[in-house]
């Protein structure tokens, strides 16, 4: 007895609908994908002195006192000794009050209130602290006047 042989259909796939397929899904991505920003075009925001749009509330001024035995006292708060001769703690007290004022866009100001018989130098010594800080509103108080 013989055998038949079956006529087997060789199978094929059709690439043409496959590669045509496969680039529409390659400019769909293209299209709908956003381009990545670099890293430095990226803004990054550090934390530090922002200019304000309204102006808050801070001192108008600070107030320095020379006393006779050569203490530097600002607003009520003994900042130096008699000893110290170079004032760095006031320096850096009123560069921050200088640097807020300005960002608050006002203008620092600075009164300077000697005792009668505070030493020269002192008072030399707090000008020169204030025009390290770059305050330039700096007045003397009236002796004549009574402390309020």
């Amino acid at each position: 007895m013989q055998l038949r042989r079956k006529d087997t259909q060789t199978v094929e796939m059709q690439m043409g609908p496959m590669i045509d397929m496969v680039f529409l899904l390659l400019v769909f991505f293209m299209v709908s994908a956003k381009p990545v920003k670099q890293e430095s075009d990226v803004n990054i925001g550090l934390p530090g002195t922002v200019a304000q749009e309204e102006v808050v509330e801070i001192p108008d001024e600070q107030r320095i006192k020379i006393q006779a035995d050569g203490t530097v006292i600002l607003n009520d708060q003994p900042l130096e000794s008699p000893q110290n001769q170079v004032f760095n703690q006031l320096t850096a007290t009123l560069k921050r009050f200088k640097e807020s004022a300005d960002a608050n866009k006002s203008e620092a100001l600075v009164t300077i209130d000697p005792d009668d018989q505070a030493n020269h130098q002192r008072i030399v010594a707090v000008l020169n602290a204030c025009a390290v800080a770059k305050i330039t509103g700096v007045t003397f108080a009236d002796s004549s006047q009574e402390e309020e």
